[in-house]
């Protein structure tokens, strides 16, 4: 993190956060940034609280949390709202368990598809393609 009191650019915003520009215009479009005001004939200047903030965003944003999400937590930033905090996270871990459950099943029927294939002998129609055509409805 910059750890310089003078102010940065949007360039030195996004060095800093790890991101490039144009995601700093796309979270200030979306409100998850404010916009500085822009001197006269001057440039915008963003401080250490910007970073902090971009820095935030990025880090909700690997946790699986969507942006509508992310402002919903940056309303609750001051810490002293955590059971809302809470309930967008129980919400988000049972989406990912429900993902991980899905990812589960493909892994086994892949594996078993695989299995399949490497066991096959002769001119026997591929049983992963057989498999996949049965499921689209489409004859052999």
């Amino acid at each position: 993190m910059n750890t310089r009191s003078e102010p940065l650019t949007i360039g030195a915003l996004a060095k800093s956060a790890g991101v490039n520009v144009e995601t700093i215009r796309f979270y200030q479009r979306r409100g998850l940034l404010a916009e500085p005001n822009r001197p006269h004939g001057g440039i915008r200047h963003y401080g250490p609280t910007d970073v902090a903030r971009v820095r935030f965003v990025k880090s909700a944003q690997r946790l699986g949390f969507s942006l509508d999400e992310v402002a919903q937590l940056l309303r609750l930033e001051d810490g002293t709202h955590c059971r809302e905090a809470s309930a967008l996270a129980s919400a988000r871990l049972a989406d990912v368990r429900a993902r991980l459950n899905d990812l589960q099943r493909m892994e086994s029927a892949l594996s078993e598809l695989l299995e399949a294939c490497s066991t096959r002998t002769g001119k026997v129609f591929c049983p992963l393609v057989a498999s996949l055509r049965e499921d689209a409805g489409m004859s052999s």
